[in-house]
């Protein structure tokens, strides 16, 4: 198979057109159109389901041709022609509606539609038929109506109908697939394909970058790229290549708008993105009319989005090909035309750098006067939390600055707030920038720092491991808090690749470090890394002292907002840290080391963290933030938070392309239905996890060297066979050897408890006992209630005498309550019942069970009320009457709410009972770590259920 011929990042897509053949070959046909623009990829897709899965398939095929659109039956008269020989077949009106074909007269519409769908049926009757349509955006219209009427009527036939189109509108009522933008993985394997392994890697991160996800563009852009371009000689393409398809395409459509439309878009794409507030006073200004801006959005070069900034919608061009290409057409005096436009309109005063940057273009007068004063509208945006406004400011400071290492301070500048912004591509566009202005110095170490940080967040750890270390190296000589900092982050790639020799190497490299000023932040991160390293290698009474360390100094740099209860504290708000830039990253690694620990502490500091990257608007940081405070909240015992938490740090993740901690966050999904015994949800993040639901770069966690997340995930599918009662599959799932199993050793230090239980209810009771002890002498350094409650279980599970057990297992209820632990007490509670019941004790037992029902029931753990109900029956009582609004997981308030909770979802009734207890929704933001925003929206749902107006109406009908 040639390279051209070859798939690449379309596994997804694929899956769903190899689904319908395989529907259609048994009998359910199905029709489908594949939406995406030129260049994406609709007829490769299309070709690569036809060998995979079209084998024995009669395949009819159509194109539509530009010059045929206005033909009518021109498309038929293609796709149905192989079908000469079964017309005769059909009845006469059917023949006669299909006589244009050949040149006779035109029937009543329904007739002829209804000839098609009864030729194709006839086809089918012989065997599997697949009808392709390409291009079908320019078939003929009573083609396109012929086959889309035949198309939702092929259910019950060994047929499927397949478009290619570039919008979905003329197919209506068909379901439609859109291709989205190929991943950078993707798009660099068609560039090697076209080009060969002796690509440099920052010009294939150009030219990837400048594709923009388009199959068709790397392709031409590689076919353009110049021997010095190959070499190193000269600066990799800004746009396709004159003369190339999609350029001429872009032009085209540019061209057929109107003149007033046509600066409006080149305006735009001037300026990147435009409010629409600015749009509408440059249509007033340059006399554009309502139908010309339409018809720019709708030529599919502009584009609306939302903007933080702007207050309101942003009109942007679509992607950076597309501007590339338009600009690159433009002529010098539609340039100057679109310049001087904006500096007619861009009248904000947060405008004013974009307006500064317009001007000089204008003028052409590039000086270091103007690029100092860009360079201080970047820092108050950058201050103002506005880094879509600031990474652009500086860039263009850059730009207009003649000396290299200026120049080069204020391109790193830009790249870390792209970074910060949540643009990663742009940040390692323009961190390629930085490399031949400073390729050895202290710029060079920050570039790679923040070049590593990307990778991590990008979820290649394994890959972010070396240059972090590198970038440490580098910033010793001059920086040793920085290079610090730099460590710091090495470590934590290596521990989320599931690299401990690695993590070792720094840890020791950090505590030798020279240079470091003695700060609590550079204290924290050497205690952290120290305790971390300590209790990989076993050495737990070492470690404990360090973490515990750890942890006080990120409550002091929190400004004391953590109490001893790991509660937030009210003094925290208005503090700030000495280094606020890195404030969300302490609190985070306090917060982990607080995880370690079994400290409830951890929680508050991971919230910490979070509310401190949200403040600053800081999309990276929150990301980090809210994957740890995921973990936290899962593995400390604390539903309802941890779902909501996950799916808000999800989508924070998937939006700003942080696939390492968007892993980290379906891991935790999956760990949470686990321990409830949600098999579908489990199932759900987990295909996820793997790659099988996700084309957001997550193809396999563990095989992208995710180990820390596949680690966790692997956990899950245990907890879902203690809870279906399988304690021999739970305990194979985790004794697996190697990356298969739970390959990190955090992970396999919290699922031992669930270990020894498996074992211990199969009868390995030795194996047990020697994960049993690993356990307590980890739970014995740490001596935290939660760790020392379920080392008490594992005692108690391997206890000969049901007397000794019984001390174990009522110690460590003690321990649970004491801890906060609600759901790993009911897991106590049901062992220790069945205990007593297996020891002839029924009138203890159901003391024990009743309990583990209740709050099995309340957060909707449906397999481990079916286990508490059948331990309850044995023991003699049948129990209450199941609750059906308990049967599904996390919907129903529970038993022992309020009445007036009924009906709620546990996350609503969650919320409703803060707000009657008298917290703000910034408050209860804060503590379940999700926006305001999405709290106002839950408190509206709860409202509306109740029936209710006001946050005092709520209160009363609680209390």
């Amino acid at each position: 198979m040639s390279g051209h011929d070859r798939l690449y990042g379309r596994d997804r897509e694929l899956r769903v057109a190899e689904g319908l053949l395989g529907r259609a070959r048994g009998g359910h046909g199905g029709a489908l159109t594949v939406v995406a623009d030129a260049g994406m990829g609709k007829t490769a897709l299309l070709d690569a389901a036809e060998r995979t899965a079209a084998e024995g398939f009669r395949v009819l095929t159509a194109i539509g041709v530009p010059a045929e659109a206005d033909v009518p039956y021109a498309g038929l008269h293609r796709l149905l022609r192989p079908l000469s020989d079964l017309v005769g077949e059909l009845p006469p009106a059917f023949r006669a509606a299909l006589a244009p074909l050949s040149g006779g007269e035109a029937p009543a519409p329904f007739v002829l539609y209804s000839a098609v769908c009864e030729l194709l049926s006839l086809a089918a009757r012989s065997g599997p038929v697949l009808c392709r349509v390409d291009d079908a955006q320019w078939l003929d219209r009573v083609t396109l109506e012929a086959l889309a009427f035949a198309a939702r009527r092929v259910g019950d036939e060994p047929l499927a109908i397949v478009f290619a189109a570039r919008t979905q509108a003329p197919l209506t009522g068909i379901p439609h697939l859109r291709l989205p933008p190929l991943d950078d993985e993707a798009s660099l394997r068609i560039l090697q394909d076209a080009v060969g392994d002796a690509l440099g890697t920052e010009l294939a991160e150009e030219v990837v970058d400048l594709a923009s996800g388009c199959a068709l563009a790397v392709r031409e852009l590689a076919g353009g790229l110049t021997a010095a371009q190959l070499s190193g000689g000269a600066p990799p393409p800004r746009a396709l290549p004159p003369g190339s398809g999609l350029r001429t395409l872009f032009r085209h459509r540019h061209l057929r708008l109107t003149p007033g439309a046509q600066r409006l878009v080149l305006m735009v794409a001037a300026d990147e993105w435009l409010g629409a507030a600015t749009v509408a006073r440059a249509a007033r200004t340059a006399g554009i009319g309502a139908r010309e801006i339409e018809a720019a959005r709708e030529s599919g070069l502009l584009r609306l989005a939302d903007h933080a900034v702007a207050g309101d919608d942003a009109v942007v061009v679509r992607d950076r090909l597309v501007r590339s290409s338009l600009w690159a057409e433009a002529s010098r005096a539609e340039r100057r035309a679109a310049h001087a436009l904006l500096a007619q309109v861009l009248v904000q005063d947060w405008q004013r750098p974009s307006l500064i940057w317009h001007r000089a273009a204008l003028s052409g007068e590039g000086d270091d006067r103007i690029a100092d004063e860009l360079a201080e509208a970047a820092s108050r945006s950058r201050r103002a939390g506005r880094y879509g406004d600031s990474w652009q400011a500086w860039q263009r400071a850059a730009a207009l600055t003649s000396e290299r290492g200026a120049r080069a301070d204020r391109l790193l500048a830009a790249a870390t707030d792209a970074w910060a912004g949540g643009r990663a591509r742009r940040a390692r566009a323009v961190l390629r920038q930085v490399r031949p202005l400073d390729r050895d110095g202290a710029r060079a170490g920050r570039a790679e720092l923040l070049r590593g940080e990307i990778e991590a967040g990008a979820g290649s750890p394994a890959t972010a491991v070396p240059m972090l270390r590198d970038a440490a190296e580098r910033l010793a000589e001059t920086d040793g808090a920085l290079a610090l900092t730099a460590l710091m982050w090495a470590a934590d790639a290596a521990d989320a690749a599931g690299d401990h020799t690695a993590y070792a190497e720094i840890a020791e490299r950090a505590a030798h470090l020279p240079g470091v000023p003695a700060t609590p932040r550079a204290d924290l991160m050497r205690a952290h890394l120290a305790g971390m390293a300590a209790t990989f290698r076993g050495r737990y009474a070492e470690a404990a002292p360090l973490l515990g360390r750890a942890v006080r100094l990120g409550e002091a740099l929190a400004g004391g907002a953590v109490g001893e209860s790991g509660e937030p504290g009210e003094s925290g708000e208005s503090g700030e840290s000495g280094d606020h830039s890195d404030d969300s990253a302490a609190q985070a690694w306090a917060a982990l080391a607080a995880l370690a620990l079994g400290d409830g502490r951890a929680r508050a500091l991971a919230a910490g963290a979070v509310a401190s990257a949200r403040l600053r608007g800081d999309a990276p940081a929150e990301s980090y933030a809210l994957a740890i405070a995921a973990r936290c909240e899962t593995l400390l015992g604390h539903p309802p938070v941890p779902v909501a938490a996950c799916h808000e740090g999800l989508r924070l993740a998937r939006a700003t392309g942080q696939h390492g901690h968007a892993a980290e966050q379906l891991a935790a999904l999956a760990l949470v239905a686990g321990f409830n015994g949600d098999r579908d949800a489990a199932h759900r993040h987990l295909e996820a996890l793997s790659g099988g639901a996700d084309r957001r770069g997550l193809t396999g966690a563990d095989r992208r060297g995710l180990i820390r997340a596949a680690a966790f995930g692997a956990w899950a599918p245990a907890c879902l066979d203690l809870a279906a009662d399988r304690p021999g599959d739970a305990a194979a799932r985790l004794r697996l050897p190697g990356g298969a199993g739970l390959a990190h050793p955090l992970a396999r230090l919290l699922a031992a408890p669930h270990l020894v239980e498996a074992l211990a209810y199969t009868g390995h009771r030795e194996r047990a006992a020697r994960a049993a002890e690993d356990f307590t002498r980890w739970a014995d350094a740490t001596r935290t209630p939660g760790r020392l409650a379920l080392a008490r279980r594992c005692a108690a599970l391997l206890a000969e005498r049901d007397d000794e057990a019984a001390a174990h297992y009522t110690e460590a209820l003690r321990l649970h309550e004491s801890a906060d632990a609600v759901f790993e007490l009911a897991r106590t509670e049901l062992l220790f019942g069945a205990r007593l019941r297996r020891g002839r004790r029924p009138r203890a037992a159901r003391e024990h069970l009743r309990t583990a029902l209740r709050i099995f029931e309340r957060y909707g753990a449906v397999p481990w009320t079916g286990q508490a109900r059948a331990e309850l029956r044995a023991a003699g009582d049948a129990g209450p009457a199941p609750d059906p609004e308990a049967a599904a997981p996390r919907t129903a308030a529970g038993p022992g709410e309020p009445p007036a909770l009924t009906g709620l979802t546990a996350q609503q009734a969650h919320i409703a009972r803060m707000v009657a207890e008298g917290a703000t929704n910034r408050e209860i933001a804060a503590r379940l770590l999700l926006s305001p925003r999405t709290i106002d929206h839950h408190l509206r749902n709860v409202f509306t259920r109740l029936g209710i107006r006001s946050r005092v109406e709520l209160a009363r009908m609680i209390r």
